[in-house]
């Protein structure tokens, strides 16, 4: 999953969070909060896995970027890597408040395509009380950073509930929700109720197997896709590796959703290929697949037998008539 979590833990101890301690680690000036054996069950969206350097982040080549032309943008004063603001989380429960980190970039994109937020939207997510100046004064602090936002200006997507979380909670959202996939969806139960129309009969079984085997190659092509993808996210701002075709669709897609959809779609089909794997496991109880296919090659010998007896009395009598 994607390291770079900028928000900060209610229950974390002693504010060395760095070192990871207290259940929370990651840089210096980025916190990424754990579950207690996690980091070795879930590989989740590993294409967010990898931090770019401050020296990096300065020098990225932006050729290949999807956010160069950017109408808002004017002189920019900072880099996107700088916190513009600290925003509390709005799905944590009281006891355990978490406040993330908003950098520049992150306003940069909630005010450019596909949203363009306005400053209604923008306060609204930025968590700012509303107040007779409220636009004006965000707008004025938008401007001292570079960013140009004009009065009265419309959005250009339809508000959904992830239009309210910022970057940093909506990775931690998916990062939760994958790890509920990995630990609690009930894959082998699953499997073991579908399989029971596909086991009373070997060849049906045999097919069976192979339709789970071509689903999990499928989703398995589909999952390291999404895996490879590069958007940016937080203070991060990778290089792309895959192909400008398709990276521009996911860029989208992660826009919109903030960084949740593409991790979230990966927690789904982690979920769904555990089900095939204890699919065919159950399978191979039933009918173990060295069984199953010298069941079907006895049958093809016992065809082969059955026509080779239809034959030989043919061939008798016509050796008898030769006589």
């Amino acid at each position: 999953m994607h390291p770079s979590f900028p928000y900060e833990s209610g229950r974390s101890r002693g504010g060395d969070y760095g070192s990871g301690v207290g259940g929370v680690r990651g840089r210096g000036d980025v916190l990424v909060q754990s579950h207690p054996g996690l980091e070795d069950s879930l590989v989740l969206h590993n294409a967010l896995s990898s931090v770019v350097e401050e020296a990096q982040e300065h020098n990225v080549d932006d050729s290949s970027s999807f956010m160069n032309d950017l109408p808002l943008l004017k002189r920019m004063s900072t880099t996107p890597s700088d916190v513009f603001c600290s925003v509390p989380g709005r799905l944590s429960l009281l006891s355990s408040t978490s406040k993330y980190k908003v950098t520049v970039g992150e306003v940069q994109r909630r005010l450019s395509p596909p949203e363009c937020l306005n400053a209604s939207l923008l306060g609204g997510v930025l968590r700012r009380a509303k107040s007779k100046n409220g636009g004006r004064l965000l707008r004025e602090k938008l401007e001292k950073i570079g960013l140009n936002l004009p009065a009265g200006r419309r959005k250009a997507a339809n508000v959904t509930l992830l239009t309210s979380l910022v970057e940093g909670e909506a990775i931690h959202l998916a990062r939760d929700f994958g790890y509920v996939c990995e630990t609690e969806f009930p894959a082998r139960q699953v499997a073991e109720y579908l399989s029971r129309p596909h086991t009373s009969d070997p060849t049906e079984s045999y097919r069976r197997k192979e339709l789970i085997h071509a689903t999990k190659q499928v989703t398995k092509e589909l999952m390291d896709l999404l895996n490879q993808d590069r958007s940016p996210l937080c203070n991060t701002r990778p290089q792309h590796i895959l192909d400008p075709i398709i990276q521009r669709p996911l860029t989208h897609f992660s826009l919109i959703s903030h960084g949740f959809g593409s991790p979230a779609i990966v927690a789904a089909l982690t979920a769904i290929q555990n089900f095939l794997s204890e699919s065919l496991k159950h399978l191979d109880k039933v009918y173990p697949s060295g069984n199953n296919l010298s069941s079907q090659q006895q049958q093809q010998q016992q065809n082969n037998q059955l026509q080779q007896q239809d034959q030989k009395p043919k061939d008798l009598v016509g050796l008898e008539l030769k006589k």
